[in-house]
């Protein structure tokens, strides 16, 4: 059975999607960066709008809306393909360990991603403390503000943090 997403109501979107075979191919800063430039440069192309997000060493959470219905789809396929090209790209450069590690011909990303339509006010607070609380419970650091790839800086401080963040109204 194939699920099911739906786009057409003008919700928010919780999104998830994972490294192909849940590799960490996102331990690197530049990884990360990487990831959080192409959500930056995407939103801008099809006018979106982000209320948070969270890039982990395995895979991204973001929360993510649309004024034009029927975008995610769009919106996720040139996010994980622009990405994937650069990643590559940075693999066989600069992180060269991980090249030898991946098959740079095979996909960065798993196939799919997961999409799960946000209604409420508190849906989206429930979303934004899951995905800003994830690298506290990774070990990754201590507090959520201390993860630079992610909006918890920006909601806690803030701080820029590489994506226009729009909260929910």
């Amino acid at each position: 059975m194939r699920r099911r997403i739906f786009d057409s109501e003008g919700h928010a979107h919780f999104v998830t999607f994972s490294c192909y075979r849940r590799r960490r191919l996102l331990d690197d800063k530049q990884a990360k960066g990487i990831v959080v430039h192409f959500l930056s440069a995407q939103l801008l192309n099809q006018q979106g709008k982000c209320i948070g997000f969270v890039v982990m060493p395995d895979h991204v959470h973001a929360l993510l809306r649309f004024s034009e219905a029927q975008s995610l789809s769009v919106f996720m396929n040139q996010w994980k393909r622009r990405s994937s090209i650069q990643l590559k790209h940075l693999y066989s450069t600069a992180l060269r360990h991980y090249g030898e590690m991946v098959d740079l011909n095979g996909p960065v990303w798993q196939p799919r991603y997961y999409s799960f339509n946000v209604f409420s006010k508190m849906k989206v607070r429930q979303k934004l403390e899951y995905m800003h609380s994830n690298p506290v419970k990774a070990g990754l650091v201590g507090n959520p503000v201390d993860w630079p790839f992610s909006s918890a800086r920006w909601y806690l401080t803030g701080r820029p943090v590489g994506v226009e963040i729009t909260p929910a109204v």
